[in-house]
C-alpha cells in the first residue's frame, strides 16, 4: 500500500503544539501538580507557573500581567468579554458586524433575547467593515463595540483601530476577538486601542481547551461563573495549571518567531494564490492586501466545495471550506453571503492556511494537484459550461 503524503493546510481551524510547548507543559502534570490556589509548596510552585504565563500572554500584548484573565478558550473568552460587560450594564446596545465568528454573534444573539439590543453592521466586497458605519450606529445606549480584528474565513484583517477611536470619543468600549490575528499580526492592545481583547491557544502552537481575555483596568465585568473566585473573580474554577503553561510559552515563542514566521507564510501565500488564479475562473475572497500573511480563501466558478475538500484530501492535502466550527452544517457560509456572494458561489470556497512549518515543495505540490482536480469536479457539474 502506497502511504499518501501528508499537507497540513487548516491551520486557522487549528495547530500542531509546538515540542518546547508540550516540554513545558509537562512538569504540571506530573511533578508540579498542585492546586494553585493551596498554600503548600506544590501550590506555590503551581502558582509560579500561572504568574509566569500571565507576564507572557501580558508581554505578547504589550500589557500588564494583571490584566490577563485566564479562561477555558477564545469562546469563552469571547463570551466573558460581550455578556460580562452586559450583565454589568444591566441594559443597552451592542455594535457588531455580520462577520463574526459564532462565539461573538450568537453571544449577541443571546443578549437580544435578554433585553438588549444589537446592530450588526455589513461589510464590503472585501469584507471590510467601515468605520464610519461604527460612528453612524452608536447611540446614546450604545455599552459596547465588538469588531474582531482578522476574519477566521477569509483572513480580512478589520480597521480595529480607527473602529476603537471613534468609538472611544463617545466613551464605548471596544472588543475585538484576536484569537486568529496573535502571532501572525504585529500589535499591542494600545496600538489597536481596545479595552477587551480574546485570544486562543491551540491557533498559536498551543494547547486545546485554554483561552485568555485581557481586560484593560478599571473596565467592570460581570464573571459568567461563580465558585471560588479564581482570576480576581472573574473565572471561578481550578486553572488548567499545564494548558495556561503551554499558552503561556506559545505566546512567548510567537512573539520571538512572528516576524520570521509573517516574512515566511507572507511568500509562500503569495505563490499560492498566484498559482492558483491561473486556473481559469478563480477567485480570490477577501482583500488583496489587508489580509492574514497565511490565508488563501479562494473560489472556483461551477465547483462544490465540499467535493474540492474530499477531493484534495484523498491526495494528502487537508484543508477547509471556512471555519471548522461550521464545517459541519450545510448552509453557505454566513461571512460570503454578507461579502455579497450568492449562495452557489459561497459554496465554491476553498480556505488553504499556512503555518510556520508549511514548505515550499508542500505549496508546489497543491499547485500541481488544485487544477486538474477543478477541471475533473467541473466536468462533473451541471453548472459548468466550458
Amino acid at each position: 500500500m502506497i502511504e499518501v503524503k501528508r499537507i497540513y493546510l487548516d491551520h486557522a481551524a487549528t495547530t500542531p503544539a509546538d515540542p518546547q510547548v508540550v516540554e513545558a507543559m509537562q512538569p504540571y502534570f506530573s511533578r508540579r501538580y498542585g492546586n494553585p490556589s493551596s498554600l503548600h509548596t506544590l501550590g506555590a510552585e503551581a502558582q509560579e507557573g500561572l504568574q509566569k504565563s500571565r507576564e507572557q500572554v501580558a508581554q505578547m500584548l504589550g500589557t500588564e500581567p494583571q490584566c490577563i484573565v485566564f479562561t477555558g478558550s477564545g469562546t469563552e473568552s469571547d463570551n466573558l468579554a460581550i455578556k460580562g460587560l452586559a450583565w454589568h450594564k444591566k441594559r443597552g446596545h451592542v455594535i457588531t458586524s455580520g462577520i463574526e465568528h459564532p462565539a461573538v454573534l450568537e453571544t449577541c444573539r443571546h443578549l437580544e433575547k435578554n433585553g438588549f439590543s444589537v446592530t450588526y453592521l455589513p461589510v464590503d466586497s472585501q469584507g471590510l467593515v467601515n468605520p464610519e458605519h461604527v460612528a453612524q450606529a452608536i447611540r446614546e445606549d450604545t455599552i459596547l463595540v465588538s469588531v474582531m480584528h482578522a476574519n477566521n474565513e477569509i483572513g480580512t484583517i478589520q480597521p480595529v483601530k480607527e473602529i476603537a477611536a471613534i468609538s472611544h470619543e463617545h466613551q464605548v468600549p471596544v472588543h475585538t476577538d484576536a484569537v486568529q490575528s496573535v502571532g501572525k499580526v504585529p500589535f499591542t492592545v494600545d496600538d489597536l486601542g481596545v479595552d477587551l481583547l480574546s485570544l486562543s491557544a491551540h491557533k498559536i502552537y498551543g494547547p486545546k481547551g485554554v483561552g485568555a481575555l485581557y481586560v484593560r483596568e478599571g473596565l467592570k465585568l460581570q464573571p459568567l461563573l461563580h465558585g471560588g473566585g479564581h482570576e480576581k473573580g472573574l473565572r471561578s474554577s481550578t486553572e488548567n495549571v499545564p494548558g495556561i503553561v503551554g499558552l503561556g510559552t506559545a505566546c512567548e515563542l510567537a512573539g520571538q518567531r512572528r516576524d520570521r514566521d509573517i516574512s515566511h507564510m507572507r511568500r509562500l501565500r503569495d505563490k499560492l494564490i498566484a498559482g492558483a488564479l491561473e486556473i481559469p475562473r478563480a477567485y480570490l475572497n477577501g482583500h488583496l492586501q489587508k489580509r492574514l500573511p497565511n490565508n488563501a480563501h479562494l473560489r472556483f466558478t461551477a465547483i462544490e466545495g465540499e467535493s474540492l475538500l474530499l477531493s484534495l484530501d484523498e491526495k494528502g492535502v487537508a484543508a477547509s471550506t471556512g471555519s471548522a466550527c461550521s464545517s459541519k452544517k450545510l448552509q453557505a457560509s454566513h461571512v460570503l453571503l454578507a461579502m455579497g456572494l450568492t449562495e452557489v458561489e459561497a459554496h465554491g470556497s476553498l480556505r488553504l492556511t499556512l503555518g510556520r512549518g508549511t514548505t515550499e515543495e508542500e505549496i508546489d505540490y497543491v499547485l500541481d494537484i488544485l487544477p486538474p482536480i477543478v477541471e475533473k469536479l467541473r466536468k462533473m457539474s451541471p453548472l459548468w459550461e466550458a
